[in-house]
């Protein structure tokens, strides 16, 4: 089946005026792409170069927001687990499972670097690894069984098939290498600190060579079959994701490394991240342009609002992580113009993609409140 033939499915489109909203009474994975998104609007602010202190007060409150949507979601997906093994033979909507361990991930991460003031930092750091934990396992897995679905039961011999959502298993990974770096420090010293350490570089190459095999499929498929239908077209930013998630993870990684690596290692994986993160950053600027040039086209010609629309956010709050630690590690100038202005995009993006989530939501809620 090809995500062209039936695009309503890669997300719950916006419904019409007069008909039932389909969610959340059927909450299908791709919801936990609006906790990411919120997760990230957080943890960016604080990761900027210029203004995180002044923003700290903000990212607090939009963390605790995080935190509350993914307690909801849950919640619900607990009331529901029999559409787990339906939705898993989907052959669109299965990708969108690597989405839940990267809300989990993203919460914990904010939890970590904002739960301190509100919780004390003892239950900030047990809340963090334990969120970082089950986001790890579940996104190992969802990174094997995806794909082993996809091989063996989805795959339909198509050659225009690769979209953006086929990203989503394999990137959780790098999002446990990134959100696993700052809890190194607080792993006993000695051999577990070393097997997290040695673990999170494992899971970032595991996640960046698979997100480059999958990215070349997707530029095979734009520069064969163009873009596609328009509900498609916000996807192709979430190409962005592994590309900031592997810039953050490589400088964070390389932070840390002095507290569990002997010498000389430290020194050179403290360098991979600018080394590895300025040429990834510039590839990410070329697939940022043609992303943007892209939805443009699509926008002028009738861009229907879906829940697609929130690939607008997180590989974009990714960049602004990505960025912002080039900047912490170089000290140029561009590197912390740029963080400040995607993050300014970033929470643009958050807010309209928010607002007419609700909006799409207003029927339900109102029902509910009735």
């Amino acid at each position: 089946m090809s995500p062209y033939a039936e695009p309503q499915l890669l997300l719950p489109p916006a419904p019409a005026r007069t008909a039932p909203v389909p969610a959340p009474a059927s909450l299908t994975p791709n919801w936990f792409a609006s906790v990411m998104a919120t997760g990230i609007v957080a943890t960016a602010a604080v990761s900027l170069p210029s203004g995180a202190t002044v923003l700290r007060p903000f990212a607090t409150a939009v963390w605790l927001l995080a935190a509350a949507l993914l307690t909801t979601l849950l919640v619900i997906a607990a009331r529901q687990r029999r559409t787990v093994v339906r939705h898993a033979a989907d052959p669109v909507l299965a990708h969108f499972y690597g989405a839940p361990p990267m809300a989990l991930l993203t919460v914990g991460a904010g939890t970590l670097l904002l739960g301190p003031d509100p919780i004390g930092d003892r239950a900030a750091v047990a809340v963090a690894a334990t969120l970082w934990v089950i986001g790890t396992l579940t996104g190992l897995l969802a990174a094997v069984a995806v794909p082993y679905l996809r091989f063996t039961r989805h795959a339909t011999g198509g050659t225009g098939e690769a979209f953006g959502g086929w990203l989503m298993p394999v990137v959780a990974p790098m999002v446990s290498a990134t959100t696993g770096a700052p809890l190194v420090p607080h792993a006993p010293a000695g051999q577990i600190r070393l097997t997290l350490l040695l673990g999170c570089y494992a899971m970032f190459g595991l996640s960046l060579i698979a997100a480059l095999i999958v990215t070349t499929l997707i530029w095979q498929r734009l520069a064969l079959h163009t873009a596609g239908p328009a509900g498609t077209v916000p996807t192709l930013w979430i190409v962005l994701g592994p590309i900031g998630q592997a810039i953050t993870a490589a400088n964070a990684l390389g932070g840390v490394a002095a507290t569990a690596l002997p010498h000389p290692y430290p020194q050179g994986f403290a360098a991979l991240g600018v080394v590895l993160g300025v040429p990834l950053w510039g590839f990410a600027a070329l697939w940022g342009s043609l992303a943007l040039a892209v939805t443009v086209r699509t926008a002028r010609r009738g861009l229907p609002f879906s829940l697609t629309w929130w690939s607008f956010t997180f590989p974009v709050g990714t960049c602004v992580t990505g960025t912002s630690a080039l900047a912490a590690q170089t000290g140029a100038t561009m590197f912390r113009v740029v963080a400040v202005l995607l993050y300014a995009a970033l929470v643009t993006a958050w807010l309209t993609v928010g607002v007419r989530t609700l909006r799409m939501l207003r029927p339900a809620i109102s029902r509910a409140a009735g």
